[in-house]
């Protein structure tokens, strides 16, 4: 299996794979500083929500290198505004809010001024690493629903491409793959903007692994037909309720799922849980831009004139999740429940 590494720090610079060029070219985005980390947010140079949270800690962690730090109250004061500006590139994935956090967190606690780039540029390395490991644990517990036969389905792109290496979803597949069993792979192209057609199909090339790419309104024939055996997706922010966002299409699935009688299973780590958000109602909805719909390739295939909605996630109800698959386990109803164990750990404290 050919390993895919997204997101490579220099030493100076953040070497990031650029999404928007797959899969005709393998290219390579570099940001110096922390805005060109919103920029490449912003033109999804690089997405999903794990991998999210990791350039937003290098990109914190740059604009402390290059903000003044003469005078201790206004270079946290900047840094505060920086950190605002990253998380603010992609509102619906928490992930961002939460490695951004950190890392100031740990920059107010730091008495000594000079010694804070320093010591978020090793967190942000530490994090890289660690979501890594989080996603190998992810896919040994979720390697236990993938079936031995029949077929799993996924959506958007959830593999190496979407975190610091491995992926959630994805990764639960290749886990299951790894250990010997074997199935078909169905994914989504995932309209608009095409990750399952363009970044999941060229990541399962590269590992190796049959897949079949299917058009997102052909999902319900296959779940009607018995090919799928279950269905298992990532997350950008999930509720206290167990209310998951996701890329938008997952709640079509998740309910035809359930009406098909097919398992319907979440993959993502506990830094995506949102325990201050109640239920879905509160996540909010990015709507991206309209020539994402009205044109493809660069080519208008939509009329002047027409109205769209474009929003780039939709919210599955706790009721169509039959699991969430964490770093500590594969979690079930109640989620109010469950969700707040796995954050906060056995002594109350938020991991």
């Amino acid at each position: 299996m050919t390993e895919v590494q997204a997101i490579e720090w220099t030493g100076r610079k953040l070497r990031l794979l650029d999404q928007t060029k797959l899969p005709v070219e393998t290219a390579v985005f570099e940001a110096g500083q922390y805005r060109d980390v919103v920029r490449a947010v912003k033109d999804m140079r690089v997405r999903g929500a794990p991998a999210l949270g990791v350039v937003a800690a290098y990109g914190v962690a740059m604009a402390a290198r290059d903000i003044p730090r003469d005078e201790r109250s206004s270079f946290l004061t900047r840094l505060e505004e920086a950190g605002r500006e990253i998380e603010s590139a992609r509102p619906t994935a928490v992930n961002m809010t939460w490695a951004v956090r950190r890392l100031l967190d740990l920059a107010e606690a730091e008495s000594d001024v000079s010694a804070v780039p320093g010591r978020l540029l090793d967190e942000a390395r530490a994090m890289q690493e660690e979501d890594e490991e989080v996603n190998r644990r992810i896919g040994g517990f979720g390697s236990e629903i993938v079936p031995d036969g029949g077929g799993v389905l996924t959506h958007c792109n959830t593999g190496a491409l979407a975190t610091a290496g491995y992926g959630t979803a994805l990764g639960v597949i290749r886990a299951g793959w790894e250990k010997g069993k074997r199935f078909q792979v169905f994914h989504t192209e995932t309209r608009p903007f095409l990750q399952g057609a363009r970044l999941t199909a060229w990541e399962l090339v590269q590992l190796g692994i049959p897949s079949t790419l299917i058009v997102d309104s052909s999902a319900g024939v296959l779940l009607n037909q018995g090919e799928v055996s279950c269905v298992v997706v990532g997350a950008d922010r999930i509720a206290a309720n167990g209310d998951v966002a996701n890329k938008v299409g997952t709640y079509t699935l998740a309910v035809l799922s359930k009406e098909n009688g097919v398992p319907f299973y979440v993959a993502a780590p506990t830094s995506t849980v949102d325990l201050s958000l109640p239920s879905g109602a509160e996540i909010p909805i990015e709507e991206r831009r309209a020539e994402e719909v009205t044109s493809f390739g660069g080519v208008r295939t939509a009329p002047e004139g027409i109205g769209v909605r474009n929003p780039s996630f939709d919210v599955t109800p706790h009721r169509y999740v039959g699991g969430i698959i964490t770093e500590v386990g594969i979690l079930k109803e109640p989620y109010t429940e469950s969700l707040a164990r796995a954050v906060t750990g056995p002594r109350g404290d938020e991991r």
